[in-house]
């Protein structure tokens, strides 16, 4: 199992292409734009999985309830961002994020549904108003489905690997590592 998986990882790595996460102007408004942003950049990556990963840990209304929240104030933060409403450090809570998503998971952390909800909107507030200030207002909508469908996906792959491993002896651990390792890749990212 473990070499299949090490093999469907080393495939996939073979076939990739440089990543660039910031797209010309002219290719900003469209649909691909918006849906390959998030999964070009690592800290749009670790946060989304993490938050699927969170969701899965808690279960219940969570599993659904929690990605929704970061994905419709995702939302609603790129839109005040195409506004040209302004918020302040940006950039420092979307490093925060990916700290503070994986140490929830590491920590196994249980909160009710509507507080991981919350946690998670703050969160989502900044990261969707990053994609809209690197956009400005040309082709917004088209972006914008794009990149909250490929959050969702991404929740999804998060949620999909929370259940798939709580399933194996010794998931619990597993999930946990997984949120130490993105706690860690978070402060890599901040002071690297």
């Amino acid at each position: 199992m473990i070499r299949r998986i090490t093999l469907a990882f080393a495939a996939l790595a073979a076939t990739t292409v440089p990543a660039f996460a910031h797209l010309a102007p002219e290719e900003h408004g469209s649909f691909m734009a918006g849906f390959s942003h998030p999964l070009f950049g690592l800290d749009h990556i670790l946060v989304m999985v993490a938050v699927g990963l969170w969701a899965a840990q808690i279960g219940g209304k969570a599993l659904w309830a929690v990605p929704a929240a970061f994905v419709a104030t995702m939302a609603i933060g790129f839109g005040l961002a195409v506004s040209g409403v302004g918020l302040p450090f940006v950039e420092p809570a979307i490093l925060a994020s990916v700290v503070a998503l994986g140490l929830l998971v590491a920590m196994a952390v249980r909160l009710d549904t509507a507080a991981s909800a919350a946690i998670v909107a703050v969160f989502a507030l900044f990261h969707g108003h990053a994609h809209g200030g690197e956009l400005g207002a040309a082709g917004a909508l088209q972006f914008g489905i794009g990149f909250v469908v490929a959050t969702a996906l991404l929740h999804a792959a998060g949620i999909g690997l929370g259940l798939g491993i709580a399933r194996l002896s010794g998931g619990t651990v597993f999930a946990r590592i997984i949120g130490g390792l993105t706690a860690l890749a978070g402060l890599a990212l901040a002071f690297g």
